[in-house]
């Protein structure tokens, strides 16, 4: 490794470290802060409140990473040009290139280990959360303490829904169930009341296929008429519930840190077959599949960005730094929100609402970079 590189990585490591502590403690004071004040106020043991609080760290931590990179070599370059020393490095021969391309680096590895965790690390974590916050609300006896309950989707229309008092992922069971069946018009038209509902793995290519145990009961919407249902038996009247068992419950869960792109490409790929998400919630999850690679390399363009903006030609305090790095931090998730609602809107294709910040990015680093060797 060069002297230039050794200088510019040194310089960007800890102002880095910084802005992840930074970042991480404004994030969780602005996303979680109240719900764990109030697990506080409630009497929840502190050992599963620090338990929680630890599992939220790792999502936190993943968005903070290129805010983080932006800062940092808005800070690192801001003081090498107060210093002069980008000035001495052009003097002895060294392009505006050249002296950023540690930072390209140093993004790289960023970027990775960003992905990384946000495949790994972040949807355990986020899973094994939200199970201690029912735990905590079955405790306090809390409105979330809620039955699972999920839409029956067919060709993209909701034909009917399923509750369950119990779901056990283990042994593939619902317990307590009741399908609601919709007609055409989307009124109630049956509703299907079974004791227990028993997931059995389909054949290859086959469908789905869960079976009623311990018998069950149909009536229909207006009460005139009531039948008795044997086991394994389906009445045509009430959709088949075309869902694994992993799958109940994942319409209501509205965090894509819940999932990783494996989980997510797979929920696409049988909606496209088995049409077991609305539209809306289709084109959702197709961003959230597309932001976990945008997200990551959103820390490259950003060490980009920072580092061709903290090169300036007059002297600059820390504050100026923090300014931009708000300022452009801001400016891309308002951009990103935007292209979310317009992707879930069918407006424009999930991928390009996801890259476009990005790309938008890249070609404002680079002309800055450009405009900067020249200048």
């Amino acid at each position: 490794m060069k002297r230039i590189d050794r200088l510019i990585l040194k310089e960007l490591w800890s102002p880095w470290l910084s802005g992840v502590a930074m970042f991480s403690t404004l994030l969780m004071a602005a996303t979680y802060l109240n719900r764990i004040t109030d697990y506080v106020v409630q009497g929840v043991p502190a050992s599963m409140i620090g338990e929680i609080t630890m599992l939220l760290l790792p999502a936190i931590l993943v968005k903070t990473f290129a805010m983080a990179t932006l800062l940092g070599a808005l800070l690192a370059f801001g003081r090498l040009s107060s210093d002069s020393e980008i000035v001495a490095l052009r003097a002895a021969g060294a392009s505006i290139y050249r002296i950023i391309r540690p930072v390209g680096l140093f993004a790289v590895v960023i970027a990775s280990l960003a992905f990384l965790f946000n495949e790994t690390f972040v949807p355990y974590a986020a899973k094994r959360s939200q199970a201690l916050a029912k735990i905590v609300a079955r405790s306090l006896n809390a409105k979330a303490n809620q039955p699972a309950s999920q839409s029956i989707v067919d060709e993209g229309k909701v034909v009917g829904f399923i509750v369950a008092q119990d779901f056990n992922l283990r042994t593939s069971t619902l317990r307590n169930v009741t399908i609601v069946a919709r007609d055409d018009v989307g009124k109630d038209n049956f509703y299907l009341e079974a004791k227990e509902l028993q997931y059995k793995p389909p054949e290859a290519g086959s469908p789905p296929d869960w079976r009623i145990v311990g018998g069950a009961k149909l009536v229909s919407a207006d009460g005139r008429s009531r039948v008795e249902i044997e086991d394994e038996v389906w009445p045509s009247s009430v959709p088949k519930v075309a869902m694994k068992p992993e799958e109940i419950g994942t319409q209501q869960v509205n965090d894509p840190d819940y999932f990783s792109t494996r989980e997510l490409w797979r929920q696409l790929q049988l909606a496209k077959i088995d049409k077991t998400l609305t539209p809306e919630q289709y084109r959702n999850r197709e961003y959230w599949f597309w932001n976990k690679f945008a997200l990551p390399f959103a820390a490259f363009v950003f060490g980009l960005l920072g580092a061709a903006l903290g090169i300036r030609n007059h002297r600059t305090g820390n504050a100026a730094g923090f300014a931009i790095a708000i300022g452009i931090t801001f400016a891309y998730m308002t951009l990103a929100n935007f292209m979310n609602t317009w992707a879930m809107g069918g407006i424009i294709p999930s991928w390009l609402a996801s890259f476009t910040p990005i790309v938008l990015g890249t070609i404002a680093a680079i002309v800055i970079m450009w405009r900067r060797n020249i200048g």
